[in-house]
């Protein structure tokens, strides 16, 4: 068994088989963060979080200053529902990593989910500042600002987003739809409020972390976004 063993069940959705490798290695490894890691997310995509945050409490141990491990826990807090020491960690990740525009988006999406609204837009300010270019930020702080009631304002931040990925929304041809048909509703970034709901460590990390660090993904997400399902 393997390092790149376990990655690759852990890749194709064969969690019991990776958890057998991740087992195996840390038995023989207690040292190596990235086996706790995987394990970790593995854990927790099982819905075994108590376990996760176990092994999620090992990697920062080992790595106390790394800010993606630190991250990671509160994600991991979160989803426990145990919110304040969520908070006391991604305020510590952003505080060790004050130039890191993805420490204040990750928060401003955790804010918003706990339903500090007001937090969540001053956190997406703070990345805007240090990245003016990221389109998905303004977009989820339109969200945000549509839920306050600030019309203007989310408007103002949906066209810039809009203008930074050079989006145009179609042409509304048929602006009124048959009677009996509604419109298709728009994908959400997932809203504040019961911490229970179909949210897991991996697609957590799907949405929040590759799209706020991955120019390309951010991209295909604001796309993504604002395409009505079919």
């Amino acid at each position: 068994m393997d390092f790149q063993t376990g990655i690759s069940y852990y890749k194709s959705g064969k969690f019991e088989e990776a958890l057998v490798v991740f087992n195996q290695l840390i038995t023989e490894n207690q040292s190596e963060s990235n086996y706790f890691l995987f394990r970790g997310r593995i854990l927790s995509r099982m819905g075994q979080t108590e376990s996760a945050l176990e092994d999620f409490d090992k990697i920062v141990a080992l790595e106390p200053y790394n800010t993606d491990f630190i991250s990671d826990r509160a994600v991991v807090l979160h989803l426990l529902g145990k919110n304040e020491e969520a908070l006391t960690e991604f305020d510590r990740a952003a505080n060790l990593d004050p130039n890191n525009p993805y420490r204040y988006s990750s928060r401003a999406f955790f804010k918003d989910r706990i339903g500090d609204l007001m937090g969540a837009i001053q956190d997406y300010e703070k990345a805007i500042e240090l990245d003016p270019e990221d389109a998905v930020a303004y977009n989820n702080k339109g969200l945000v600002e549509e839920k306050l009631g600030y019309q203007k304002k989310s408007k103002k931040s949906f066209e810039k987003a809009d203008d930074l990925v050079g989006y145009k929304a179609p042409e509304n041809k048929e602006p009124n739809p048959p009677a009996n048909e509604k419109p298709a509703p728009l994908p959400e970034i997932p809203k504040n409020g019961n911490t229970n709901e179909a949210l897991t460590l991996g697609n957590y990390f799907q949405i929040v972390k590759k799209v706020f660090t991955d120019p390309k993904t951010r991209s295909e997400f604001f796309q993504f976004l604002k395409k009505p399902f079919s």
